[in-house]
């Protein structure tokens, strides 16, 4: 039986307004943690949506709120492309916050073959954390929601979905016809704070079945951290049919 999780819902009332509202998150999450052990460990999601708050991140007022000495980016999936390529995630990040601030980015390194770019993440990932054994914890993990409930790259009937013991896999979408990278559900539900970034009214029946609960089958219903909560960050649109 799955444990009770408490889901906390910001409804923005659009995608500026959302942004702001993960931007100040990210500027919170990462002052508490650099404070109390000088190191802010966050993953990005790709996609359209948080485009935007890269943006403000890398702007003023935001830019200047966080020290970026003491953070850490890595990426909750890449698509199997070079990072120049117009799908990277990496790719996406860097042109808007990543070559803008100092901070320490953990690529995935998507031009290699699928399963060795897997495993070279999950090298990467240890060794950020300085153990070679068990789940690290993220301090902060922004996800997306695609519209068939997958998020990260965790699709609907992937092998990935019933991974317990790597921290990153390769995974063929083969409706997309393309590979992909992603992080696991442990890592994810081990991190300490799990932020989802939706917007858009093609987004709001899927919003609703997969907060309603674990039942539907959806991928970002695994999505159930050991702290007990998950934060879903809405536009009024994606908002609309709760």
């Amino acid at each position: 039986m799955a444990s009770p999780l408490r889901t906390d819902i910001h409804v923005s009332e659009d995608l500026e307004k959302l942004s702001l509202r993960a931007a100040e998150i990210f500027v919170s999450c990462s002052g508490e943690s650099i404070t109390s052990k000088k190191n802010f460990r966050a993953a990005l999601s790709g996609g359209s949506t948080p485009k935007r708050l890269h943006a403000l991140l890398a702007s003023e007022p935001f830019r200047s709120r966080v020290d970026w000495r003491g953070v850490e980016v890595f990426f909750g999936d890449e698509r199997c492309v070079p990072p120049e390529h117009r799908d990277s995630n990496f790719g996406a990040a860097n042109e808007a916050l990543l070559s803008r601030v100092p901070a320490r980015a953990h690529r995935i390194l998507g031009e290699l073959p699928p399963r060795e770019a897997a495993l070279r993440y999950e090298e990467e990932v240890r060794r950020a954390f300085g153990f070679e054994a068990g789940v690290p914890s993220l301090d902060l993990v922004y996800l997306g929601l695609g519209a068939d409930g997958h998020t990260a790259s965790l699709f609907p009937g992937t092998a990935a979905l019933d991974e317990t013991e790597r921290l990153a896999v390769e995974v063929y979408v083969e409706r997309l016809e393309s590979w992909r990278v992603t992080l696991t559900l442990p890592v994810l539900n081990a991190a300490r704070k799990v932020v989802f970034l939706v917007s858009g009214r093609a987004k709001a029946e899927i919003v609703r079945e997969v907060i309603a609960g674990p039942d539907g089958g959806y991928p970002a219903s695994l999505v159930r951290p050991t702290g007990g909560s998950v934060l879903w960050l809405l536009d009024r649109a994606a908002a609309s049919l709760l």
